[in-house]
């Protein structure tokens, strides 16, 4: 496996709709993010009828046998709320000893920088053990795991003062990785990889999903490898097992071969479609996060943004402030190459007209 091919794809989905085009806070399009691979509490998944799902489902084959070993990882997103605090009184206010009050406010400028309320977001990764295909058979795993909820705070200097504050705030987060296998024929395992969202949360009528999200996994998706065995490729399959992999069940995600083009050691099943062996294109000098991002494009879109919009977009996230200083920083050479390049889609094992 080619570590360095997959996290390269399986990064590009974490973030992909992380902040779209302007990148604004103020835009439209960025009023409602993470709308892929969200797993929200089953209790507001409930509440919505289903429209909001709680659980995903991947469904794979592999071909295998007795020392064929199984490795899993699951990686999303986990939102925090930043709000921002204003000072409720000035420094000569404040009494001895007395600690500082602050009141929410959507921004506050300090020493000419604007912070606005915001939702970021934190890496998380749940490793299982590494196992044996064969020990699944019929006999199914459950991996329960936790991130607590958080608070950080972090003050808005100003003049040698406390001017404001930040606030960082964190849900706890509960959910289970089920793994199960079945062996439909002596050298085919078929391999089910369920994720739950088991979080408590309390729905009222006034629940919006922006609530709900704080106790949800977004940009959710899994990375499987084995050892001593190999994947089957569900859009290519085999012709002797075409049956089996139309029988596989992917909820919300579709398992894709990853890695070099030929090895079947590796999978990433992602809730945005792709095809087999998937890459980056080396023309690309960073994440854009835009659905099918178009590099040059959005580039030159964001060259163009007024000054007043490049402050805004570098003042709300950090993220989008460092795709800014590399947008507005890249060479004519790398422009250049974002241009006119043309490739063969077309997958060897396709038949061609």
């Amino acid at each position: 496996m080619n570590l360095a091919v997959v996290d390269k794809i399986a990064k590009a989905v974490l973030y992909e709709g992380y902040m779209l085009y302007p990148y604004r806070p103020s835009s439209v399009k960025n009023q409602q993010r993470w709308n892929f691979g969200v797993l929200c509490p089953p209790s507001y998944s409930k509440s919505q009828d289903g429209s909001e799902a709680s659980v995903m489902q991947t469904e794979c084959l592999v071909e295998g046998g007795a020392l064929t070993a199984l490795e899993i990882r699951v990686r999303f997103l986990q939102l925090l709320e930043r709000s921002v605090g204003e000072l409720t009184k000035t420094a000569t206010e404040l009494l001895p000893g007395e600690i500082p009050g602050f009141r929410p406010v959507a921004n506050l400028q300090v020493n000419g920088r604007v912070y606005h309320a915001w939702q970021e977001a934190v890496e998380r990764e749940v490793v299982l053990p590494a196992c044996h295909l064969e020990a699944l058979v019929d006999n199914a795993t459950v991996h329960a795991f936790a991130f607590p909820a958080e608070k950080q705070f972090a003050p808005l200097p100003e003049e040698g003062e406390v001017a404001g504050m930040l606030i960082r705030e964190g849900s706890d987060i509960f959910g289970e990785v089920q793994v199960t296998a079945t062996r439909p024929d002596n050298r085919i395992f078929k391999l089910s990889v369920r994720i739950r969202n088991t979080t408590p949360f309390t729905v009222t009528t006034n629940t919006r999903r922006a609530d709900a999200l704080l106790s949800s996994l977004a940009s959710t998706h899994t990375v499987l490898s084995v050892q001593d065995g190999m994947f089957v490729s569900l859009l290519a399959p085999p012709e002797e097992v075409g049956e089996l992999a139309t029988s596989c069940n992917n909820v919300g995600t579709w398992p894709v071969l990853v890695g070099e083009e030929g090895q079947c050691d590796t999978l990433l099943s992602s809730p945005i479609i792709l095809y087999d062996y998937p890459q980056i294109a080396p023309e690309s000098a960073g994440d854009l996060f835009d659905g099918t991002e178009i590099d040059e494009i959005l580039s030159l879109r964001i060259m163009t943004l007024t000054d007043a919009e490049k402050l805004e977009m570098s003042q709300s996230d950090e993220r989008a402030r460092q795709m800014l200083e590399r947008t507005e920083t890249m060479p004519v050479e790398q422009l250049m190459k974002l241009h006119g390049v043309l490739r063969d889609v077309r997958r060897r094992n396709e038949k061609v007209p």
